[in-house]
Parts: C-alpha cells; sequence; structure tokens
C-alpha cells in the first residue's frame, strides 16, 4: 500500500479522491523541501476520477510546506468550489485557476499540473535561448519543451487557448519572464518532471555565471540522450513510483501530518 493511505479518509469523501488528496498534499511538502516556492504564490493541481471533471488546488493562503489533504479545494472547470461542508471559508487565486483550468480542460491525459516562480526557472524564462541542451537533465526535454510568451499576470481567461495551443503534445513548458510548467499523467510523474526541470534551469544559470564558453553536445546526442529518457513506458512509470515512495520519507515528520 501506498504509505499515503495510513490515515482513513473523512465522511463524505472516497477512499479514491482521499488517497489523490494525501498524494497531492505530499508533492506540495517536496516542492517546498526542494526549495521551490515562492511564498503562498503558484500551485499544483490534480484531477478527480469522474465524469465531473472536478480538481483540486490549494487553500489561497497555506504555505506549501503546511498542505494536508483537507487543505486542498475541489473546484470545477469554470472555478467554482464544489461546495461540502469542509470547503468553507476557502479561497482559490483567479490566476493559479486560468492557467491550470487550461491545462486540465485539454489535456485529459495530464492528471497533475506544476507551476513553479523559482529563481531560476524565471531566469532561463527570461533568457532569449531558453533552456539549453548542456546538462543531462536539459536534454530530457530536448524536442519535447514548449514556451509561451508573457501576456501580464494570468487573470485573462482568453489565454487559456494560447497556453493550451503553446503548450501542445508536450508536458512541459517555460512561460516566458514567468517560470516553468509541468504536467504529468499521474502525480509521481509530474514530481518527477519539475524536479528535473528545475535542476536544468539551476545548471544552466551556475553555468552561464561562470562566463566560459559553453560545451553543447551535437545534435544526435541530445537526441540520442532524450530518446533514453523516453524508455518503456511501464519501466519509466514503475521508476517514477519508487522516485516517489524514496521522496515521500523526506515529509514524513513535519509539524503537521499531510494525510490529514
Amino acid at each position: 500500500m501506498n504509505v499515503t493511505t495510513k490515515i482513513a479518509p473523512p465522511p463524505g469523501i472516497d477512499a479514491a479522491e482521499w488517497q489523490i488528496r494525501c498524494d497531492l498534499a505530499a508533492l506540495y511538502r517536496l516542492v517546498a523541501h526542494f526549495r521551490m516556492t515562492d511564498f503562498i504564490y503558484t500551485h499544483i493541481s490534480a484531477r478527480l476520477p469522474g465524469p465531473d471533471h472536478h480538481f483540486l488546488i490549494n487553500d489561497y493562503g497555506v504555505m506549501f510546506h503546511e498542505m494536508r489533504a483537507s487543505d486542498l479545494v475541489k473546484i470545477d472547470l469554470a472555478g467554482n468550489r464544489v461546495e461540502t461542508p469542509a470547503q468553507t471559508g476557502k479561497t482559490v487565486n483567479q490566476a493559479g485557476f486560468t492557467i491550470h483550468s487550461a491545462i486540465h480542460m485539454a489535456r485529459p491525459d495530464l492528471m497533475c499540473v506544476v507551476h513553479t516562480h523559482t529563481s531560476a526557472g524565471i531566469a532561463v524564462a527570461a533568457q532569449e535561448q531558453g533552456l539549453l541542451p548542456i546538462s543531462q537533465h536539459a536534454m530530457k526535454f530536448y524536442g519535447c519543451l514548449s514556451y509561451h510568451g508573457y501576456e501580464g499576470i494570468a487573470l485573462d481567461l482568453d489565454e487559456r487557448e494560447r497556453i493550451v495551443s503553446d503548450l501542445g503534445q508536450n508536458k512541459a513548458m517555460i512561460l516566458r519572464n514567468h517560470g516553468l510548467l509541468v504536467g504529468g499523467r499521474t502525480i509521481q510523474e509530474a514530481f518527477h518532471e519539475i524536479y528535473f526541470l528545475e535542476r536544468a534551469c539551476q545548471a544552466q544559470v551556475a553555468a552561464l555565471s561562470g562566463g566560459a564558453k559553453l560545451v553543447i553536445p551535437p545534435r544526435e546526442v541530445c537526441e540520442h540522450t532524450a530518446a533514453q529518457f523516453r524508455m518503456d513506458e511501464a519501466m519509466r512509470m514503475a521508476h517514477y513510483e519508487m522516485a516517489w515512495q524514496s521522496a515521500l520519507r523526506l515529509v514524513e515528520d513535519g509539524p503537521t501530518d499531510y494525510r490529514s
């Protein structure tokens, strides 16, 4: 059994939703552990199973390192809270809704969406050349990384169409002058994607700061490495799960239990 299921779901929440809530709360805490937060801003969302197209997002104002399963807010694709007694008093950030609802509406294959404003992510988002294939981490995204031009704070629902169009069929995107965005078929995959993309950006900022000429591998090497990352799907998903279970030990001993 997944270690995030030690606490039974509260009344009114079925086991499937509770598992997703626990996993998503754990992901919030892991993002905080790896210092990918921006105070109370940015968001991580997860789609719930079923025909209603509901998804979970953070209660605006709760810090990532203190996120609990019960803090997550269930909303529909119009941004309306799906009212239950547990939802009373919770709020959702408008810009977060705009970005995340765009992906959930258009990409049913991406169950989890992560958006960050890290220093390294913003720095690379502001560099004209974007992410360079100068590290093994970066080559994971070679040929499958999208870019979306900055349009201001994401309050205009019309921007959703352009976000989706720019993302295309990729799972990762750099939002110019803004930050990073990734999606995953599972919460475990989304964690893996944002971890690698963030580390690739950190490596690029560090390499550029040295002032020395960069070594960029030949195109065929970049393509070969990217293909190696896209190994057999079953092996890839098993690897994401193994890495996830290991990472969970990093957030097991918080002052409050993320599974509450």
